[in-house]
């Protein structure tokens, strides 16, 4: 039998909140054949299975819970007439937007005019954050722990312990409330919460000690958890848990990057774009948490949307593909990433160019943000900023033969 080969205008893989956006918003501005592959039952990423508020307000203007905002994008999706096709595997990225995908029927190949790429992220496990000790049942990052309580109404412990406290931590405990859990503690490295104020007060609102400048050391137990070992200011000691939720530090799903020779940013971990969320194969363009991986579904969802026209603006040609200029070299050890990683060389109109340069830091730092071309100071703003803070900074154009880029702190 001849192998299946299919033929659209766009095919984003990925139906979480930016490839939603990108197919609504693609098919606005006239894109006739507009299909989104996801590779689960059902459309609608992460808040599918994150059953509390808020979601929504920069999307409908209103307060959503995860499941009733993900079934409101997936419907005003199918209303403009993508077609969404679940249980789809995009096994293999091709030059030019050929696409090699396994679903239901068999193995068959996608030609596109152009792909986007909204495959989001993971949460960093266990053994990645070099944790120690036994390995019984009772460990789950927060996706995991969602989908048992929210998809599945089941209860997986009584007493856990949350490791971090990113954004996505402060979910878990909400999920922890909706299923009667009680958490011990909410540990976190550093010397203060990583999410903004007033969230961290949460965890005091709900009676949960939160231990600061505190590491997970070790999980004892055999066939489920029995307890952690901690380690802080006052040394090491024993917490009685039965269970161990695993947070943030969200690394962008890029395995198919990396299959398919494309180029990759060691520091976000994401593809490297330019600034109109192309990548290394200009066929090939990406939005939402694939790009960077901590940011809310509101701003992946409005990425999505820019990249649609971006999209739309290179199926009629209007973009060059051009040299790629090199990207930015990250002069300072406080900065974590810069994205996108290649700066335009000229002005460019429309809405697809990315409004800013968007930063994160790996550790705390003030001062000002300068980035050089040269010895041209081509954009600065002041910094006073912890890690994983959204910092952004005006996008800048550059000089085609100047030095590349470099950021800075001073």
């Amino acid at each position: 039998m001849s192998e299946r080969v299919e033929e659209v205008d766009v095919a984003i893989v990925g139906g979480g909140p930016a490839g939603l956006a990108a197919a609504a918003e693609l098919r606005r501005l006239g894109v006739a054949r507009v299909a989104i592959l996801e590779r689960e039952a059902q459309a609608g990423g992460i808040p599918r299975h994150c059953g509390h508020y808020p979601f929504g307000m920069r999307e409908f203007h209103r307060l959503l819970r995860g499941p009733d905002y993900a079934a409101r994008l997936v419907r005003r999706a199918e209303a403009a007439g993508v077609v969404i096709r679940t249980g789809t595997t995009v096994t293999a990225l091709g030059p030019g937007g050929r696409l090699t995908i396994s679903d239901d029927r068999g193995l068959a190949t996608i030609r596109a005019r152009a792909v986007l790429l909204a495959t989001g992220v993971r949460e960093t496990s266990r053994a990645a954050r070099m944790i120690g000790g036994e390995k019984p049942g009772g460990i789950l990052p927060t996706g995991a722990l969602q989908g048992l309580v929210y998809l599945n109404q089941q209860k997986p412990f009584e007493r856990p312990v949350i490791i971090g406290s990113e954004l996505v931590a402060f979910s878990a405990l909400l999920t922890c409330r909706h299923a009667g859990i009680r958490p011990v503690a909410m540990i976190e490295e550093g010397d203060r919460a990583t999410a903004r104020w007033p969230v961290p007060l949460l965890a005091r609102l709900f009676g949960i000690p939160f231990l600061a400048r505190t590491r997970l050391e070790t999980i004892r137990g055999t066939r489920r958890v029995e307890g952690v070992e901690i380690a802080g200011a006052a040394g090491q000691r024993s917490l009685q848990t039965d269970g161990v939720i695993v947070t943030g530090q969200f690394r962008p799903e890029a395995s198919l990057l990396r299959e398919a020779g494309l180029a990759v940013d060691p520091a976000t971990g994401g593809p490297e774009v330019d600034g109109w969320g192309r990548l290394s194969d200009p066929a090939y363009f990406a939005a939402g948490n694939l790009l960077r991986g901590v940011e809310t579904a509101g701003w992946s969802w409005a990425e999505g949307r820019r990249a649609a026209h971006a999209i739309a603006a290179s199926l009629r040609g209007d973009l060059r593909a051009g040299d790629r200029p090199r990207p930015i070299a990250l002069d300072h050890a406080a900065l974590k990433f810069a994205m996108p990683q290649v700066l335009p060389m000229a002005p460019a109109e429309g809405r697809g160019l990315a409004p800013s340069l968007q930063i994160r830091l790996a550790t705390p730092a003030r001062g000002r943000l300068c980035l050089w071309q040269g010895d041209r100071l081509i954009a600065y703003r002041r910094l006073n900023h912890r890690p994983e803070q959204r910092i952004l900074m005006r996008l800048p154009t550059i000089e085609p033969n100047a030095p590349p880029p470099r950021l800075t702190i001073e």
